[in-house]
């Protein structure tokens, strides 16, 4: 069973802002996409996180920009989905 981080709970955990968590779903659709309660309210589970920090190495480490940062996630994807 997994477990369900709140926003704030993940943004301790890998770091990053609770803004910045909320900016990576817009800007990266389909790659983070945290389940979501009746009242709106963000859940994330361990594959969640798992992505934030992969994103954040890419543009904090690699030095991805945002656009290519987001080719390299979703060509992983497709990967995946083979």
């Amino acid at each position: 069973m997994d477990i369900y981080l709140t926003i704030n709970e993940t943004s301790t955990k890998t770091g990053i802002s609770v803004y910045t968590l909320r900016y990576w779903e817009k800007v990266f659709p389909g790659v983070l996409a945290p389940l979501r309660t009746k009242g709106n309210q963000r859940r994330y589970c361990s594959n969640d996180i798992k992505k934030v920090l992969q994103i954040k190495k890419l543009l904090k480490e690699d030095l991805y920009s945002i656009a290519g940062a987001r080719k390299v996630l979703e060509k992983n994807m497709d990967k995946q989905s083979l």
